[in-house]
């Protein structure tokens, strides 16, 4: 039946599935409160939302992580989320709730309110979650100065990897063991570790996402309103990417970059932010430089004027044309 998730269900599969207990928050999820309350302490408020809609089986958790992303390279620990759940049946809850509250709690935040719906006309779930988080030092993406370095966290195309090892994996000539190590990628979607760490050097962050690193970088150069000059052969690329991208004819430049940070530093801390990154565990690499100029990117012998498509939409409209 459409219409609002019932309390029942709302008991039995979403009130005590609510991530990390927060002190601050006056009033949470419960039936007949439209909406939540919270104390939060002095700051800059931060707040981003995003959209998902994929398989119930990594929605929850990629919802999560990439709406706290975003936060997470404004500077801030994210700490409050909201979640709309709109779902075509009854079977997605339990699975969906379940993982939004395992993913609340590997960073650290807590779901203080959304709504749930059950809509007839949908063939898969729709999560779209807002992250909220409290800093005293916002980051935008738009701070990059001349001068400053542009470096990227563990490498291009993690989460574009991923979904092509998951959706089209079966059809590229790769290896089965390639495809698996592939998969495990979506488990290093969140930046929060790298963002921290970068937050205390970077005149800007950014999440690149959708179009990758190259949508990413020239989102960069527009918000900054400079020239990036990027070397190419300096972006880590993983094995496995550049064997699925090989197989699929993709770039690995242009594929979904969720995992990954983009930070500008100043010429005097990019060694120290490089070590400060390595010293955690975290891959990363000075890629380019930061130049007065027209928005535009250079990456490599590409000079990138307008916005960069995605290079895995193609591959999902020929699939649904073949089906």
């Amino acid at each position: 039946m459409p219409g609002k998730v019932p309390p029942d269900e709302l008991l039995s599969h979403v009130f005590d599935r609510t991530g990390t207990t927060d002190e601050t928050v006056l009033q949470g999820p419960a039936i007949g409160e439209d909406a939540a309350a919270i104390d939060p302490p002095d700051g800059t408020l931060v707040v981003s939302s995003d959209p998902i809609s994929l398989a119930a089986s990594q929605i929850g958790h990629l919802g999560v992580h990439i709406a706290c992303n975003d936060v997470a390279v404004s500077g801030a620990d994210p700490r409050w989320l909201t979640v709309v759940v709109l779902l075509p049946d009854e079977s997605d809850l339990e699975v969906i709730s379940a993982d939004l509250d395992r993913a609340a709690r590997e960073v650290g935040a807590t779901v203080v309110g959304g709504h749930s719906e059950y809509v007839d006309a949908l063939e898969r779930p729709i999560v779209s979650l807002t992250a909220m988080g409290v800093t005293d030092a916002f980051v935008p993406t738009g701070g990059a100065a001349p001068g400053d370095r542009v470096v990227l966290t563990k490498a291009a195309g993690i989460e574009g990897t991923a979904i092509l090892a998951s959706d089209f994996g079966a059809d590229l000539e790769v290896a089965t063991d390639v495809r698996d190590r592939a998969e495990e990628f979506l488990t290093e979607v969140s930046v929060l570790e790298d963002a921290r760490v970068l937050r205390e050097y970077a005149s800007a962050m950014h999440d690149p996402t959708e179009g990758g690193v190259a949508a990413g970088l020239y989102e960069l150069a527009r918000a900054s309103d400079v020239r990036l000059e990027i070397d190419r052969d300096a972006v880590p690329i993983r094995e496995a990417t550049r064997l699925l991208c090989d197989a699929a004819g993709v770039d690995p430049l242009r594929i979904f970059g969720s995992g990954a940070v983009l930070a500008t530093v100043p010429e005097s801390d990019v060694d120290a932010a490089l070590d400060g990154l390595e010293a955690t565990g975290h891959e990363a690499a000075a890629i380019g430089t930061v130049r007065e100029g027209d928005a535009v990117l250079e990456l490599g012998d590409e000079t990138i004027r307008d916005p960069v498509e995605d290079d895995l939409y193609p591959l999902w409209a020929d699939a649904d044309a073949e089906a």
